[in-house]
Parts: structure tokens; C-alpha cells; sequence
């Protein structure tokens, strides 16, 4: 493992305490597998060029200096500047991916190759390095030079046709959640690469398109055309595994309920008193409420349209039944349900003071995530990499400066 924290002169934590990583990726994907890495303790450095990650332009507020976007998916960094099209910014990328235990890119099919920075290239010098990528259609075949998004996906692989409502428009998720799910899966594969490494001494490369996480989200859904030729379709706020399941409106407002299985429709019936409409021998079991699920709601909406959203969830929890408001972010943030997650926890920015983030939900006892840092100014940690991690001496930092190979905040 590299010698982690000789850049910033503090001690890592967490279990990926002593591992490097090299970040050349941008937007989301990418930086979220860095950050779940760095957020596990490893020494991220994010390598950017001059004009930045595109993220720092996305979801910034008026009058704010940084994006929530890029805030979100690059905490726990160090961040850097390298023009990677000169020969001093890829001199010093070279001498950080030889300093370091992995590389994550995120760059279209060609582009690190291009530069130099391609897999082969480097792991025949570097045997031991872990190589990740995340693609749009992976680094290999026919679509590898297609440019492709998390929504494309979405709509290619069959999610954005299963996320509407029975004849209606289809729709993306509101979060990008193949990109996310690209990222928490190439996290996974470096963690695997990296336990493989210790028995065999060999890094490996790994590739993690947006394609095949979009097909692996499919589920069940996918399963059910490949093992019975069923062709899933939109059910809503529905399911098709289970009934009732779906948002319901109470007197004074909405609420969602799953009743997965038989024990939770017997809780469900005892939070509703027993009504003779329901406890009939048409909705006996779960296959055959799915079967009813039309008939089933409209019943259920008409009791439930009789009392206010609070005796509901009273009633509903108390029976064990899974039932929830449906809130907005705002909303959600001034729960109880959230203050007691502890989800949020602050890490200081350089200018921004104290920047409250959200947790990984990953809770290590003997090794804990740690919030060290919030996401880097563009330029940052440029001197202290260069010329603490990888040795340079002044003269030679300011030199790449000077050229307009590296570049640096003025904090």
C-alpha cells in the first residue's frame, strides 16, 4: 500500500487507511466511487484540469462560490490541477498513478490512452496498480465510443418504461441513480481488486459501465422476461410482487404503505378493524390481492379517505404495517426519523466554513467512515501534492506553474 497522508501531513482513518487513489474521473459516476474510497479512509486525489470538473458549474446558487453537486460527490479529496495535454501535467500525472494504489477515470473510450495514461501503458509498468473505469457501453465492443448518460441508460435498459403509471409518459428516476449505482459498484469492485492483490501481488483492471448497471437494476423485472418471456409493464406506485402496496390519500393528506406477504395483511387488517369488505376469501393471499390489486385499492382508498394521515400512521405502525408520509426534502430533513439516522455530519471547507454533508450509510465499528474534509477549491492541494507527495522541489512546482502545467488556488 502507498504511504498514505503524506500530502496533507495528517493521519488517515477508516479501513482503507494506507491506500491511494489517483482520481481522474468527473461529474458523478466516477467521483462517487472515489469518494466512497475516500470516505473509507483512503488518500483521494482528484486530478483536475484547468477548467475544472464540469460539476462545479451544476447546482451552484447565486452568490455561492461552489455547486451543491460537486460539494456532494467530492468530499474527503485532495484536489489538483494538471493540464494533462502538456508534457509537465502529464509528467506529474505519471509520477502520482507510480505513487499510488488505484486509478478511477471516467473519460471517454480513448482519451487516457491518448494521453498516456491508458491501462496497458500503465500497468506494464505498475503490475500491482488497480485500473477503474467507469463507461457509458465499457472500454470494449461495438457501442465503446458511444457517448451515454445516466438517462440514456435509463431509457435504453428498460427503467425509465417500468417508472411510470399504466399508460402513461414514462419517466426518469429524480436522482441519477445509475450513475450512483455505477460508482457504488466500481467502489466495490476496487475494494475486491485490492483484496485480490494481497494474495496475488497483481492489480487488476476494471471496467464498470453505465449500461450494464442500468440492466442489473432491472431486477426481478429482468429475470421475469429471461427465465418467462414476460414482458414487465408499469404499475405505478404499485407492484407487481405485492399487495396492497402504493400511495393512499387520508383525509388530510398522503401516505405510502407496502403490505409485502400474508402476516402484514393480517397486521393491516387488525389496524383497520376487521372490515368485512376486506377479509373475504378474494383477497386470501398475496397472489391473489395482486391479481385484485384495482379492486382491492379502490376499497382501501374509501376507508382510508374517512380519517386524517395522522390517526393513519398512528394506527398503521402501532400494527406493524409499514406506512410513511410522503415529504419533500425539506420535510425530511426536519424529521425525526432523520435527526436520529445521524445521517448528516459537517467537515470543513476553505471557504465555505463548515459544510454539512450527508453519510454513507456504512457503520463500521472498529474501522468508522470519517468526514475529514469537504470537497477541494480547484487547485487546492496543487503545491502540497507536488511537492510534498511526489517530492518536487520548489523551483520545479513553481515551474509547472509558471507553464501553466499545474495550477493553483490562492489559498
Amino acid at each position: 500500500m502507498a504511504q498514505a497522508g503524506a500530502a496533507s501531513g495528517e493521519a488517515t482513518r477508516g479501513p482503507l487507511s494506507g491506500v491511494r487513489v489517483a482520481d481522474f474521473s468527473h461529474l458523478m459516476a466516477g467521483p462517487w466511487c472515489a469518494m466512497t474510497l475516500a470516505d473509507m479512509g483512503a488518500e483521494v486525489i482528484k486530478v483536475e484540469p484547468p477548467e475544472g470538473d464540469p460539476a462545479r458549474g451544476l447546482m451552484r446558487a447565486p452568490g455561492r462560490s461552489e455547486s451543491a453537486f460537486f460539494l456532494g460527490v467530492n468530499r474527503n479529496k485532495l484536489g489538483i490541477v494538471l493540464d494533462l495535454h502538456s508534457e509537465g501535467g502529464r509528467a506529474a500525472a505519471l509520477d502520482l498513478v507510480a505513487a499510488s494504489d488505484v486509478l478511477v477515470e471516467s473519460y471517454a473510450s480513448g482519451v487516457m490512452e491518448r494521453l498516456g495514461l491508458g491501462h496497458e501503458a500503465l500497468c506494464a509498468r505498475h503490475p500491482r496498480l488497480v485500473y477503474c473505469s467507469v463507461s457509458a457501453y465499457g472500454r470494449e465492443g461495438p457501442f465503446a465510443a458511444r457517448a451515454g448518460y445516466d438517462p440514456i441508460v435509463q431509457a435504453e435498459t428498460g427503467l425509465m418504461h417500468l417508472n411510470a403509471h399504466p399508460g402513461g409518459a414514462p419517466h426518469k428516476a429524480a436522482v441519477p441513480i445509475v450513475d450512483l449505482g455505477a460508482g457504488m459498484y466500481a467502489a466495490q469492485a476496487v475494494l475486491a481488486a485490492l483484496y485480490a492483490r494481497e494474495r496475488s501481488g497483481c492489480g487488476q483492471r476494471i471496467d464498470v459501465p453505465l449500461f450494464d448497471t442500468a440492466a442489473s437494476f432491472t431486477s426481478f423485472h429482468g429475470m421475469a422476461w429471461l427465465v418467462d418471456g414476460r414482458d414487465p409493464q408499469p404499475t405505478g406506485n404499485g407492484s407487481e410482487v405485492a399487495a396492497p402496496v402504493g400511495l393512499y390519500r387520508a383525509a388530510d393528506g398522503s401516505f405510502y404503505m407496502t403490505v409485502a406477504g400474508d402476516r402484514v395483511w393480517r397486521k393491516l387488517l387488525a389496524a383497520l378493524g376487521e372490515p368485512q369488505t376486506l377479509a373475504q376469501a378474494r383477497f386470501v393471499d398475496n397472489a391473489a390481492r395482486v391479481r385484485r390489486r384495482d379492486e382491492l385499492d379502490a376499497l382501501l382508498q374509501t376507508l382510508f379517505e374517512a380519517r386524517p394521515l395522522a390517526h393513519w400512521l398512528d394506527a398503521l405502525r402501532a400494527a406493524g404495517v409499514p406506512a410513511a408520509p410522503v415529504r419533500s426534502i425539506a420535510e425530511a430533513a426536519a424529521s425525526a426519523e432523520w435527526r436520529a439516522s445521524g445521517c448528516v455530519a459537517p467537515a470543513p471547507h476553505a471557504s465555505l466554513g463548515q459544510v454539512p454533508h450527508l453519510r454513507l450509510p456504512m457503520r463500521l465499528s472498529g474501522t468508522p467512515l470519517a468526514l475529514r474534509r469537504a470537497a477541494p477549491l480547484l487547485g487546492e492541494h496543487t503545491r502540497a501534492v507536488l511537492g510534498g507527495l511526489l517530492g518536487y522541489a520548489p523551483a520545479r512546482v513553481q515551474q509547472l506553474l509558471t507553464d501553466g502545467a499545474a495550477q493553483a488556488c490562492s489559498r
